[in-house]
């Protein structure tokens, strides 16, 4: 009798650990790949409203946003452009003959299409995303606190 007792506890317990994981595996992830490719979509929807080209995607310039979005995310610098400068010389050494370059950063864990709002709600930002580019990277990082933190760099490169 208590060896069936001990065998419906265990039995219990692993179902209920199952249903617990499997509960926890449904919980849906965001894909940060398709988030930025998403943020890039709302950038230069607006873009070609307003009569600009779109933006093309760089990978170089996507591999300096996204490192400075982990730098922010791990806390090795405060959510902030500490680093701009020296992210543009090195992207300028890298791709040559660049004329032009800004960056907006966020963190949120809103849809992409509200931080492009966001975005184009505060003059500064708006201004970077209707400048005289064409070309962007886009890195989103999460942080522990679950915020994702997003940098997009714009560059005009001829």
């Amino acid at each position: 009798m208590l060896l069936r007792f001990i065998y419906a506890v265990v039995v219990f317990l692993t179902l209920s650990l199952n249903s617990a994981i499997t509960v926890h595996a449904q919980t849906p992830a965001i894909n940060l790949a398709q988030r930025k490719e998403e943020i890039l979509k709302y950038v230069n929807l607006h873009r070609t409203s307003m009569g600009l080209k779109p933006l093309a995607l760089n990978e170089t310039i996507a591999q300096a946003a996204e490192k400075h979005s982990k730098n922010m995310a791990t806390k090795v610098i405060p959510f902030s452009h500490d680093g701009f400068d020296e992210r543009m010389a090195r992207l300028g050494k890298q791709l040559k003959q660049v004329y032009g370059w800004s960056e907006n950063v966020a963190y949120s864990e809103k849809p992409a299409k509200e931080v492009v709002a966001m975005w184009l709600n505060s003059p500064g930002h708006k201004k970077n995303i209707e400048g005289n580019y064409n070309l962007t990277g886009i890195g989103i990082v999460r942080g522990a606190n679950g915020e994702l933190y997003y940098t997009q760099i714009f560059l005009r490169k001829q």
